[in-house]
């Protein structure tokens, strides 16, 4: 173990450094006598006074004081509160770089967890207009200098950061989630108190459909009564004619997760919809449903190529949420099975299959890996099996049924480039190869990537 002398640099310590590489998240690394100090904000080709804030045995962090040389890459962030919000992280980087950095990731996880270096990646699909693409807005509520706010939470805190805008949201859902703000503060319903549990509400969660400008407003609560409830709901009506649904989901715990188990139409619909290319979607206020549209469509599609559909497949979809990847995919498959263990997005699958007429999909409730043995062991053998799993990736035993059913084809869609490389090194162990990966970013001016892999069976030697 490194003693602290063998550490060329200590805590509070100024340094000029150099920097060489960016993580997958953003920060800059730059090498002190061959000690990488992790900072945020510096980029390739910098060179600047780093504070050194903490150090480890084999790395540490630093605080970026001032630049003696920019790179061409440094751009100046757009967003007001982006140096406060935990939102973005990448606001800072020229979208090129951006692209390069995640293209990158991706490229590093498969070779260095699941040494992979055989596969064809793709260059990564980027979007043409970065900013706008989120359909979606949750916002904590809070109470400062005796007025209601709203806004994200500043990094590794639950300080709400009050903002009137948020550039990688839809305008649509920032005009929503201000007027709500402006009708609650007039009507004095009294924003939730983290700390001694008090209040009423707690977040304002709006959804926007893209393709059919129909809007959802979710109101979580605390308590079951919302003071002034028909003149809020009333002020938004009138406010936003595209409002088709006025939810009220009740959360009375004390906990960082955001919805409750109850949820309530307060006015409209239950639901509000949009569209995937041909598919239309009923998006409820716990529906899982991607955020960004239009990059969505990208992402199915390119599913959609890698499983080699010709109409005569049986195909499972683990992880099926509320049915879109299967849905996308049953207009040319012969049998669409899809396993989600969230009952309540099953029924919105089974309802979205109704709604587009789709009758050659069956879904299931519960774990992935326990429905898809029990129908193994009733005799099912699919021709493909399509993953999207959450960060954490595949559970090993979902892995391990996959390669006991031994479908020809295998199509991994993944939020997670490490895990998605360790998964995928299970498979290849197992007998399949990884052929194409395709990068897709989902969530520009952040962090975040997804990619798209295409795995077939090794032929068997005899």
């Amino acid at each position: 173990m490194a003693k602290k002398a063998d550490i060329p640099v200590a805590k509070n310590q100024t340094i000029e450094a150099e920097f060489e590489d960016v993580t997958h998240d953003g920060q800059g690394v730059a090498k002190a006598d061959g000690y990488p100090l992790f900072v945020p904000g510096a980029l390739p080709g910098e060179r600047g006074t780093v504070r050194v804030l903490k150090t480890n045995k084999s790395y540490g962090y630093g605080k970026l004081l001032e630049l003696a040389v920019e790179s061409p890459d440094r751009r100046i962030p757009p967003c007001p509160v982006y140096h406060q919000c935990g939102g973005c992280q990448l606001q800072h980087m020229s979208y090129a770089a951006q692209l390069r950095m995640k293209e990158k990731h991706v490229r590093d996880c498969l070779q260095r967890i699941g040494k992979i270096a055989h596969a064809d990646i793709r260059p990564i699909i980027g979007m043409g207009d970065p900013w706008r693409y989120r359909n979606k807005v949750q916002v904590p509520v809070g109470m400062k200098d005796g007025e209601l706010v709203a806004g994200f939470y500043r990094e590794r805190t639950h300080k709400i950061i009050n903002m009137d805008r948020c550039l990688i949201q839809m305008e649509k859902t920032d005009e929503v989630v201000q007027k709500v703000k402006e009708l609650c503060g007039n009507l004095q319903i009294p924003p939730y108190d983290e700390e001694r549990h008090e209040g009423v509400l707690r977040h304002i969660m709006v959804r926007y459909g893209l393709a059919t400008r129909e809007i959802m407003v979710v109101l979580i609560t605390r308590t079951d009564e919302i003071p002034n409830r028909k003149k809020l709901v009333r002020g938004i009506v009138e406010a936003f004619p595209d409002v088709k649904s006025i939810v009220q989901n009740i959360n009375p715990k004390r906990t960082n997760v955001i919805l409750g188990e109850e949820t309530r139409v307060l006015w409209g619909r239950d639901v509000i919809y949009d569209k995937i290319g041909d598919i239309r979607f009923a998006i409820s206020a716990q529906s899982f449903y991607q955020v960004n549209p239009v990059q969505t469509r990208v992402l199915y599609e390119k599913a959609l190529e890698y499983a080699g559909l010709t109409g005569e497949e049986t195909v499972i979809d683990a992880y099926c949420g509320i049915g879109t990847i299967a849905l996308f995919l049953a207009g040319r498959a012969k049998k669409i099975y899809g396993v989600e263990v969230v009952p309540e997005a099953v029924a919105d699958a089974k309802r979205n299959a109704e709604l587009n007429g789709i009758r050659n999909a069956e879904f299931a409730v519960g774990k992935a890996e326990t429905v898809m043995e029990q129908w193994y062991e009733a005799g099912l053998r699919p021709d493909c099996i399509v993953v999207d799993p959450p960060r954490k990736g595949c559970e090993p035993s979902l892995l391990e049924t996959i390669l006991k059913m031994s479908p020809q084809r295998v199509v991994y869609v993944s939020c997670n480039p490490a895990t998605l490389a360790r998964d995928l090194r299970i498979l290849e162990d197992g007998g399949y190869r990884t052929e194409a990966v395709q990068p897709v970013d989902m969530f520009p001016q952040t962090k975040h990537v997804e990619a798209v892999v295409r795995m077939t069976l090794k032929e068997q030697e005899i």
